[in-house]
């Protein structure tokens, strides 16, 4: 009499990364051709348009764009760049003043946010400030620097800064009170005092959303930069934009909207790679 047996069940290894089913094979080549595809739609589409409109003020086309990009990144007929200065430096000089006005941004609004999240009384007081200061637009409280100190690098850094530090404490601060309340418990059954709680419970457990508040301050710089120019800027790429725009150059405009928005996305992915290796547990139960 023939037996049938069960076939041998594989062990699988819990440590393996397990392949969910519903995820599609070559998920990155996918994603890279269908991003690849947009872009050739936009510029078909940009490129249309320009014939179209046959108007270079209003729409330059993706060939002149291009050629103002060989013409500020190299010197001719004597002329270097633009205003005296190359694209390289102009974005340079910018991304130096970004990084320190998100710098003293984001600390400031990481020292205040953790104040805000711990003491309900500072939260009380200064949280109808930092609301009311996230709500202007950047050049509504511009004109009030260049009085207090001048057309120098000085209210351009402090513009940043006020730009970045309302996303970083209202995450912060959201972040720290929203701390699990059995691990806080379990820290001060244990002996630890407040800000032992804050440094080894608190702020751990922030950290995925202070990242956010950060990413969102360094896009508030980005989208500053364009005002902290307005007056001196140049070299700048944020007054070369605001230069360009005096004198009608649409496609110098477009170009260093193109630059700011590359260099952008480039800091975020740079961002968002430091978050992944910083806060492994994120969106991990």
């Amino acid at each position: 009499m023939t037996t049938l047996s069960a076939p041998p069940v594989l062990s699988a290894d819990p440590s393996a990364p397990r392949r969910s089913p519903l995820a599609p094979k070559g998920g990155r080549r996918r994603r890279f051709l269908l991003r690849l595809l947009a872009l050739a739609v936009l510029y078909g589409l940009w490129e249309l348009t320009a014939r179209t409109m046959q108007n270079p003020t209003f729409i330059p086309s993706p060939g002149a764009v291009w050629h103002q990009l060989i013409q500020t990144s190299t010197t001719h007929d004597g002329v270097r760049g633009y205003s005296g200065s190359l694209l390289i430096e102009h974005l340079g000089i910018s991304l130096r003043r970004i990084l320190i006005g998100s710098v003293i941004g984001v600390a400031g609004g990481l020292v205040l946010g953790v104040l805000m999240g711990v003491v309900s009384w500072l939260r009380v007081v200064t949280e109808p400030v930092v609301t009311f200061v996230r709500a202007l637009p950047p050049l509504a409280y511009f004109s009030l620097f260049i009085i207090w100190f001048g057309i120098d690098e000085t209210p351009k850094l402090w513009l940043l800064s006020i730009a970045a530090l309302p996303p970083v404490a209202v995450a912060t601060a959201a972040a720290v009170q929203g701390a699990p309340t059995g691990l806080v418990e379990a820290a001060r059954a244990l002996g630890a005092g407040r800000w032992e709680v804050v440094r080894d419970v608190t702020l751990p457990n922030a950290l995925p959303e202070i990242f956010t508040g950060v990413r969102l301050a360094v896009g508030m710089a980005y989208s500053s930069v364009v005002a902290a120019e307005t007056i001196n800027g140049v070299p700048g790429i944020g007054g070369m934009v605001r230069d360009a725009q005096r004198y009608s150059q649409t496609d110098v405009v477009v170009l260093g909207l193109f630059a700011i928005g590359l260099s952008g996305l480039l800091i975020d992915a740079l961002l968002r790679t430091a978050e992944n290796r910083l806060i492994p547990w994120r969106g991990r139960a």
